[in-house]
């Protein structure tokens, strides 16, 4: 690699959570063990949660959203403390947003904390247990689209693209009818759709009471000045205006995850080195199928800050 490493800092969303995560950060670098003690401060028995378990408290998305921005955040200061390095630009995967604005600055850690905990909360009431549904797709994401398109016009039922998460990997979310009709539709056009195990049909229409509930608080939270820019997940551009930020993460409750915009877009910006922050290696996988020679490292342990080297 020739010349100084031009860094992306990312951030993980659901399902990348793990009892124990982050607690070796916690416990070696005072940073990130001033993290989890905010976090518990401002939640309590968070940290106790995180650290310990049991994971199905952990796994409810009202625990499970706090707990991964402190995870996440934790690593990423040890890791600026330890290596006295900084990204030139951050991205997070849904609820991973959050942890970015943090890093950058722009949401203090107590606010992150207290809106993803509300958020957890508003997304798991907004739709009833089994009303809604989400499936991964493989294949072509024009045709998942184009038949997610068709279906709601002749339903009348929602069912849309939720996430699109690598160039041949999209998940669809909705009413639950509708979801597994485009799942129908989907492979007898060749493409494999497989049901996930969600709690809610997450990033659809479904969700605007979620976002409307989250709202007001979205719009009372302080935002301050970006120390580096954060691609929303919305627009997939490159974001530093504080003032509206709070829109960003309303719309991105009910709006499609454009992940793969999103690490283009990274790329487009002369980024060539993608850190992920906190447990999981999840994103670090996608970006190896949207960019295959861009580099990818991991931090989520202390080991891996510790020895951390571009």
């Amino acid at each position: 690699m020739t010349g100084a490493p031009r860094l992306a800092a990312l951030f993980p969303g659901q399902g990348s959570h793990a009892v124990g995560m982050g607690a070796d950060i916690a416990a070696e670098f005072s940073v990130a063990g001033a993290v989890y003690a905010e976090a518990d401060a401002t939640l309590p028995g968070l940290r106790t949660l995180i650290e310990t378990g049991p994971l199905e408290d952990l796994t409810l998305t009202a625990n499970q959203q706090p707990a991964l921005v402190a995870a996440s955040v934790a690593a990423f200061r040890a890791w600026q403390v330890a290596t006295g390095l900084r990204p030139m630009v951050a991205a997070g995967h849904s609820l991973g947003e959050y942890s970015a604005l943090v890093a950058a600055g722009v949401l203090s850690l107590a606010d992150a904390l207290r809106l993803t905990r509300e958020r957890g909360e508003r997304m798991q009431q907004a739709v009833p247990v089994g009303v809604g549904a989400m499936s991964a797709v493989m294949g072509d994401p024009a045709v998942v689209t184009e038949v997610c398109a068709d279906l709601a016009r002749q339903t009348g039922q929602v069912v849309q693209p939720a996430n699109f998460n690598a160039p041949t990997q999209t998940v669809i979310s909705g009413d639950k009818a509708a979801v597994e009709a485009a799942a129908a539709e989907l492979k007898g056009r060749g493409l494999k759709a497989i049901p996930l195990k969600v709690s809610a049909p997450f990033h659809c229409a479904l969700m605007a009471p979620a976002a409307q509930g989250l709202a007001p608080a979205l719009q009372s939270a302080v935002y301050g000045p970006y120390s580096f820019p954060v691609v929303a997940n919305v627009t997939a551009e490159p974001g530093q205006d504080p003032a509206g930020t709070a829109a960003l993460l309303e719309q991105q409750i009910t709006g499609a995850v454009r992940w793969v915009e999103t690490i283009q877009a990274l790329g487009a910006l002369g980024v060539d080195t993608f850190i992920e922050f906190g447990p999981g290696t999840v994103l670090s996988g996608l970006v190896k199928r949207i960019l295959p020679d861009a580099r990818t490292l991991n931090v989520g342990t202390a080991a891996q800050v510790r020895d951390f080297t571009l």
